[in-house]
């Protein structure tokens, strides 16, 4: 079979391609080819700027052309190095060999051994990688996690005013406002955003074992690490690891995972929540002209779309968790694993985009069921005990805490009936008594 959606192993780009196709430019081979090709081209290209003592004479016009190698980078471009590396058996070398190949179509071949100069195949990928990684976290997660935000924003603003009965444990606790409840996943999610924009985008250019060993034989007058720094940090857009083996040490990269994957938790949360709501039918959800919702039950809307987020969600998390633990080891100055495991970086941060599509598809289809919510919060007058005994409190009556204990738990309905009842034989003001009657569950919702 050829590849396609449908023949496809992987359900990212099988089942759910549409979702998740935008991100094949960032995390594909092809894709990092492309970046391997732009990150040896800019490294020419910087040599060139120094300048090295060979490269004085070198037009630096053509720098327009040699960036078009990676600007019109063509999938063609990326199958004839897919053909060369099947003679050399390495990726990177195969990439090196591309180049000199179009210097020498560009009639520059005396310049062509300075492409790859000094450098080892994990000065490429470590740089090529994490600004793919920056590349897409920009382009498309920022945005679309934005969007969702946005969403939950509008949603803050409508239902700001809709009382409604909390649960915790479980159970009916003191109401709050809908509004505010969606404006605690907005906080927390902007949190930590704000905290994941902070890790910086680590890369390693030093040579073989990270000690600019061949740059310094060749020119022992350069300042290696100033270059190397220029580079990744100025050029590139990176941050320069200063001490490193032969390969990055991943620690701000597993930092990026761990944010990521805290970020996906609160989207579980969030998930389940709504998910709930809907449950106790204070959301019903729109219904799509031709929609089946359950293939036995005609009857039956479910809330598919949080469903969907929650196992996409797991499924990245347990990827994140394993990048994150996984690439930070490596056995003395470099074992192979991290390579293979750099390849799938691209998979939990598909997961995580299909999950916030199918989070904003359902809180899309989410509509306010005010007549169940109100009546919920009437059938549980017993959660404005804790108003009452906290006035008791104020007015120093003797154990309002128990008395109200023993009237929320030896009635079985507790209504406004039966707390006005009580009010009534409490030996306190009638201001204060006429107080407490206000006191509903639909206003007992604190600021």
């Amino acid at each position: 079979m050829s590849l396609s959606p449908l023949s496809a192993i992987s359900p990212i780009d099988g089942r759910y391609h549409t979702a998740t196709a935008e991100l094949s430019g960032y995390f594909s081979e092809y894709a990092l080819i492309r970046y391997r090709v732009f990150v040896e081209i800019e490294y020419f290209i910087a040599l060139c700027e120094h300048p090295l003592p060979q490269l004085q004479d070198f037009d630096k016009k053509l720098a327009k052309k040699l960036r078009g190698i990676y600007e019109n980078f063509s999938e063609e471009d990326a199958q004839h190095i897919k053909d060369i590396e099947k003679t050399t058996n390495h990726d990177v070398k195969a990439v090196e060999y591309f180049i000199k190949k179009v210097f020498d179509e560009l009639g520059i071949a005396e310049y062509k051994e300075f492409i790859h100069f000094g450098l080892t195949s994990q000065d490429i990928n470590n740089t090529a990688i994490p600004y793919s990684f920056k590349m897409a976290l920009q382009d498309i997660y920022y945005p679309a996690l934005d969007g969702l935000i946005d969403i939950l924003k509008k949603y803050v603003a409508e239902w700001d005013k809709i009382p409604m009965l909390a649960h915790t444990h479980g159970q009916p606790a003191s109401p709050t406002r809908l509004g505010k409840e969606i404006q605690v996943f907005v906080e927390r999610l902007e949190n930590q955003i704000k905290l994941l924009k902070q890790v910086p985008y680590s890369a390693k250019f030093g040579g073989a074992t990270g000690n600019y060993n061949a740059h310094n034989i060749a020119y022992g007058d350069i300042d290696w690490k100033k270059f190397g720094n220029h580079f990744v940090n100025d050029v590139l857009g990176l941050s320069r690891s200063q001490f490193t083996t032969q390969i990055e040490h991943y620690d701000n990269f597993a930092a990026q995972c761990d944010g990521l994957k805290r970020i996906n938790n609160i989207l579980i949360d969030l998930d389940r929540d709504m998910w709930s709501y809907i449950s106790m039918n204070y959301f019903k959800q729109k219904i799509k002209a031709g929609e089946v919702g359950s293939s036995a039950m005609p009857h039956k809307v479910n809330p598919i779309d949080f469903e969907n987020s929650e196992g996409n969600l797991g499924i990245a998390n347990a990827m994140f968790e394993h990048l994150a633990a996984k690439l930070p080891v490596s056995r003395l100055q470099r074992d192979l694993t991290d390579s293979t495991v750099l390849r799938n970086i691209g998979v939990p941060v598909g997961h995580t985009l299909i999950a916030m599509k199918s989070t904003v598809k359902g809180l899309n289809k989410l509509l306010l069921n005010e007549t169940a919510i109100s009546a919920h919060l009437d059938a549980n007058w017993a959660v404005v005990a804790e108003a009452i005994q906290t006035i008791l409190r104020r007015e120093g009556y003797p154990n309002p805490y128990e008395a109200l204990k023993e009237l929320t738990r030896t009635n079985t309905q507790v209504n406004a009936v039966t707390i006005a009842e009580f009010v009534d034989t409490l030996n306190v003001s009638t201001a204060v008594k006429e107080e407490i009657k206000k006191v509903t569950p639909a206003n007992y919702t604190g600021i």
